[in-house]
Order: structure tokens, then C-alpha cells, then sequence
């Protein structure tokens, strides 16, 4: 049963305790919230006294948030489907631990396996940590399983030892070191902040969970961004503007000379270094490049 909410109380948010655990706190202080975390203490700290953390294994987050225990929780759209949480799915922070592609948890087995479908699949083993979700593709599909087991780690060593296995992967660099040949993907999975139902209907959370969300995805669009300032000819302004692929109309500033122009662009960073020299060869001088925090829209 969901604890009634109390209206204006602290905000109490789960972190993601594992391999999502320094990409979140990273995401927070760009967004402007510093994390302090000690050894040892499932009680991080944080510069903002309406919040209170606790971290939660992403596996267990959602179960956590459905009970009210904690108003909001970061965790993995596939946990929230393993657990068959009832929570509000408010955002997708599209940010993980290796890239910002989504995961995938892929039904794998050796690169000798004579295993070509799911179907070949009928009266094996399959071991994994997703144990309901990999139940739920085998009697979809009406291919009857011996059995799924718990995998307690290092999936992948056991892929020889039963049947075939069902594993989370985000590069696919571990299962071709292991020599592993996917079969087909069980589910796709990004990282989700979740709200407790109860919590979302309260108005004084839900206002400061959408102001933590819009700060937090301000912080992920502002990733692959940075800043470009530079003096500019007045003459020379319109080849400059052709030049440069803002987020919006670059800004442009009279200076004390009303012979130049201050100019101030948001590019993405893959671009940067082909653009400032065909800015310098366009007349641009005193050029300096930054990066961004956040990108509020």
C-alpha cells in the first residue's frame, strides 16, 4: 500500500546504485545539484534541503517508488517491465553508464550452437537475470522451455553450460569477447525517472519533480553542445552567420566599435573543430569555445 503523501515534504529520490551510479550523480551537478557520497552509506548528500537520496540497486527501484517508500527513482525501463511496477513513467533521461544508445537484452548462445531461432530453443535452459520478462517471450511465442534460472552474474560464462542465455548488452563488445551469436533482442531498455502515483498527484511534488525533470534533460541536451563567442567585422557578419548551425538565431551584440560584432552561437562539439578555422579563414578573431551545462528550452 502507497504512504500518503504529505503536501510541500521533502522530495525523496532514488539513485541508481551500480553502473549507473557516477553517470547520475555526473547528470545532477551538470544540472546544478552537487552529490556527496561516502563509502559505504546508501545516503548520498545533496545541496538542495527539499531532496533526501537513497540508493537503490536499479533492479529493485521500481518495487521502491510503486510502495512509496521514495517519490521518484532513476532506473531502467526493463526493470520496471521485469517488476510489473505500477509507477509513472514521467521521463526518459537518455543518458547511460558506456553510450546513449538504449540497452538491449538479447537471447544469446555460442558461436558453434546449432541454435538458429527462439524456436530451436524448446526444452532448454535459459539462464539470465530477467527472469519474468524471458518467461513472458518464450509463452508469447508458444515455445515450451524447460525452465529459466536465475543467473547470479557473468551471464555470459554460462552460455556454455545451458541452453542459451538472456543478457543485457549496450556495446555488444562483452558477447563477441565471449564469443556469443544473438539469436534476438527480448526487450530494448533506456533509463527512466519514475514517480510513485501518489507522489505525481500530489501538486507540490509533481511541480518539483517537473522542475528537477527540466533541469536534468536541460543537462543531457547540453551534452554533446559547446558554446562559441568571437568577434566579428561587421562586414563580414553575414558570411559568419552562414557559417554556423545554432540551436536558435546565434546572438549578436553591437560592441564599443560599431564597426564589430560580438557573436555567440550553441554548436554541437563533433563540428567544432572544422568550424573555428573556417570562422578564422571567414574573419572571426578572438574565438573561445566553452562548454555547456545546460540547454533549457
Amino acid at each position: 500500500m502507497n504512504r500518503p503523501t504529505e503536501t510541500g515534504a521533502t522530495l525523496r529520490i532514488g539513485v541508481p546504485k551500480g553502473s549507473l551510479q557516477e553517470s547520475t550523480i555526473d547528470l545532477f551537478s551538470r544540472a546544478g545539484y552537487k552529490i556527496s557520497t561516502r563509502d559505504r552509506s546508501y545516503f548520498p548528500q545533496i545541496d538542495e534541503p527539499s531532496f533526501s537520496l537513497v540508493m537503490f540497486r536499479a533492479q529493485e527501484m521500481s518495487r521502491y517508488v510503486e510502495d512509496g517508500v521514495i517519490d521518484i527513482g532513476i532506473t531502467g525501463h526493463d526493470w520496471v517491465v521485469e517488476n510489473e511496477s505500477s509507477v509513472q513513467d514521467v521521463v526518459e533521461l537518455n543518458y547511460s553508464k558506456a553510450t546513449r544508445k538504449p540497452v538491449r537484452w538479447v537471447l544469446a548462445v555460442p558461436e558453434e550452437s546449432p541454435v538458429q531461432r527462439p524456436e530451436d530453443l524448446a526444452g532448454g535452459i535459459i539462464a539470465t537475470e530477467l527472469i519474468n520478462a524471458t518467461n513472458r517471450y518464450f509463452a508469447e511465442r508458444e515455445i515450451p522451455i524447460k525452465k529459466v534460472e536465475f543467473s547470479w552474474g557473468a551471464t555470459e560464462v554460462k552460455a556454455r553450460l545451458v541452453s542459451a542465455i538472456v543478457d543485457v548488452t549496450e556495446t555488444g563488445s562483452s558477447l563477441r569477447a565471449n564469443n556469443l551469436r544473438v539469436i534476438d533482442t527480448i526487450l530494448t531498455s533506456t533509463t527512466r525517472l519514475i514517480a510513485n502515483h501518489d507522489s505525481w498527484n500530489d501538486a507540490a511534488k509533481r511541480n518539483k519533480i517537473e522542475d528537477l525533470v527540466l533541469l536534468l534533460k536541460g543537462a543531457i541536451s547540453a551534452r554533446s553542445k559547446v558554446g562559441i563567442k568571437m568577434n566579428v567585422p561587421r562586414e563580414h557578419l553575414d558570411g559568419i552567420l552562414a557559417l554556423l548551425p545554432s540551436e536558435k538565431s546565434p546572438t549578436v551584440n553591437t560592441l564599443a566599435d560599431d564597426q564589430w560584432v560580438a557573436v555567440e552561437a550553441i554548436v554541437e562539439d563533433r563540428v567544432e573543430r572544422e568550424l573555428v578555422p573556417q570562422l578564422v579563414r571567414a574573419g572571426a578573431t578572438a574565438i573561445i569555445s566553452y562548454s555547456v551545462n545546460k540547454i533549457v528550452p
